[in-house]
């Protein structure tokens, strides 16, 4: 099994962060505020976020050979939270982590 790149480490980081992140803002700040944060759409979304994120570290941390695949979807599924969480207004530590996981995860998948 090849050793991680750099680059590979830091996008397991991301997407642990993004996990993280998106779970807690979910389960903390969307119940709290209701309305809009807890649309079905919105909620969705966010738990596809915080699942991808898991698998995506989970994939490149084992070393798989289809980690680009699955760090594709995780690019996609990340840009679309951090516009959901655009959408329905604070919460730019979550928008921000999302675009960062996105961008990262984008890399991998190239």
């Amino acid at each position: 099994m090849a050793m991680m790149t750099t680059e590979m480490k830091q996008c397991v980081d991301t997407c642990r962060e993004c996990h993280g992140v998106c779970l807690e803002m979910l389960s903390r700040h969307c119940l709290e505020q209701g309305g809009e944060h807890v649309a079905a759409e919105h909620v969705r979304r966010m738990l596809d976020c915080v699942q991808i994120c898991q698998a995506s570290a989970d994939f490149m941390t084992r070393g798989s050979q289809l980690h680009q695949s699955v760090c594709r979807a995780c690019s996609e599924i990340c840009r679309a939270c951090a516009e959901s969480c655009e959408k329905v207004g604070g919460m730019d530590e979550c928008v921000s982590i999302c675009r960062k996981c996105s961008e990262s995860c984008g890399q991998m998948a190239a």
